[in-house]
């Protein structure tokens, strides 16, 4: 439940201030250009509101709503979520939305994206001159990596060290690692002093690494470190030093390999386990296993030497630019994987946006989430759907190229478009979580 609390915290922080930001964004174009802003609010207020205040002689009304499920600037002239139709039936204002030339319009629309991109480029800015960067060289990973059964079976054994992808030099064990791998599908390890070249088929993609297991990790050796009191490896007589070469039989050269016999002993429901570890000599123990099948034990991590880069603030900053446009690129590459039967299985609401906060309360971690989440808020909000941001800036363009102004009644049919398919995919978001976290 701890847990719990701690991501749900943190996601609400995060939102809310990506909300604040991106409404903001909308907000500060529109007063730029004289258009009266009506309302400002965090979360959404259908029925009833848990704080409003209006400051004397302004015009906007600023609060927060009790649905948490974003926030809205309400411009005045303008067909947007709050579908008020009346308001478009007088005659235009000098300062309404709709009275203003197409080219301010656009950037009120386009304010919120930008607003929630430069407030990326300044975390990860903020987040390099803080923490600076740490990384394992995976080239001088000297006891190689682990790979998945699916990977095996494309050529890559256990203990190779991975050298380049696609032609490239590789340094770091990251999401942009297994899109190179993806995409170049073509990858050169170091296996015995010798450089191997695998190439994967040109059906793989990113999400086919997911299915089996983490489809590369660090190779850790099974030689263990601590033992849990009166878990089955202290009273078998385990002690830390020790390497476990042989579990019921099966030869252990990993800790990666450790695990899969054990889940192996868990589904022939092998309740008597025979460990092989080597001391001073080989030697045998037995012991008995719960229904958890876990031994209690934890292994030697492996002493790697760190990269370790850091920043000045004015180096930071277009360094925290540059790794922006990384993550954004590497996000509308992924992009495409929504379309398939896994990424829309893979789309999800609070619960599955929540799960990937940390489970401690870690700054570092808490904004790196945060940029992240800033960056798919943007690239989101562009598409061009109705009823989204990229949905106006659309019919803007049209506007601005053909010199025509689509009509109101079109834009009340485009948005009751884009709510119905929001309203979906929000639907699915939904039910993915339940299915995931519930049943």
């Amino acid at each position: 439940m701890e847990i719990f609390f701690i991501r749900a915290l943190q996601l609400i922080m995060a939102l809310s201030l990506l909300v604040l930001i991106h409404e903001f964004g909308h907000f500060i174009f529109a007063r730029l250009f004289k258009v009266r802003v009506e309302k400002f609010y965090l979360f959404f207020d259908w029925g009833f509101s848990l704080f409003k205040w209006k400051p004397k002689n302004s015009e906007t009304e600023y609060g927060v709503g009790w649905l948490p499920l974003g926030g809205y600037c309400k411009i005045s002239g303008m067909i947007d979520e709050s579908m008020d139709l009346e308001q478009m039936k007088q005659p235009a204002q000098p300062w309404e939305f709709r009275s203003k030339p197409a080219w301010q319009r656009l950037f009120i629309m386009i304010g919120g994206v930008l607003f929630n991109f430069i407030l990326a480029l300044c975390i990860y800015s903020m987040i390099l001159f803080t923490w600076g960067e740490k990384y394992t060289d995976i080239q001088k990973a000297t006891y190689g990596m682990e790979f998945s059964k699916q990977a095996k079976e494309f050529g890559f054994v256990d203990g190779d060290i991975i050298m380049a992808v696609g032609g490239e030099e590789v340094h770091r064990l990251d999401v942009d690692l297994l899109r190179a791998i993806a995409d170049s599908r073509q990858v050169t390890v170091l296996r015995n002093s010798n450089e191997v070249v695998i190439t994967l088929p040109d059906t793989f993609g990113l999400l086919d690494m997911s299915k089996e297991g983490p489809f590369i990790q660090y190779r850790l050796p099974a030689v263990l470190d601590s033992i849990m009191p009166g878990r089955p490896a202290a009273v078998a007589g385990l002690q830390k030093g020790d390497k476990i070469t042989a579990i019921n039989g099966i030869a252990i050269n990993s800790w990666n390999e450790l695990t899969q016999a054990m889940a192996t002993m868990k589904e022939q429901k092998q309740n008597n386990i025979a460990i092989t570890v080597l001391r001073d000599s080989l030697m045998n123990f037995t012991t008995n296993v719960d229904s958890s099948y876990m031994l209690g034990i934890t292994v030697m991590p492996v002493d790697y030497p760190i990269v370790e880069k850091q920043y000045t603030f004015f180096e930071s900053i277009p360094a925290g630019i540059s790794y922006g446009i990384n993550v954004l690129k590497g996000y509308v590459s992924d992009f495409k994987y929504v379309f398939s039967k896994e990424g829309a299985q893979s789309v999800g609401m609070f619960g599955t946006i929540g799960s990937l906060f940390p489970a401690t309360w870690d700054w570092h971690q808490f904004w790196l989430m945060t940029a992240f989440l800033s960056i798919i808020l943007a690239f989101m909000n562009i598409l061009p759907i109705p009823a989204l941001d990229g949905g106006h800036v659309v019919f803007l363009l049209i506007e601005v190229i053909t010199g025509k102004k689509p009509s109101d009644k079109v834009l009340e049919y485009a948005q009751m478009i884009g709510m119905l398919i929001i309203g979906a995919l929000f639907i699915l978001a939904t039910y993915n979580d339940l299915t995931r976290f519930i049943f």
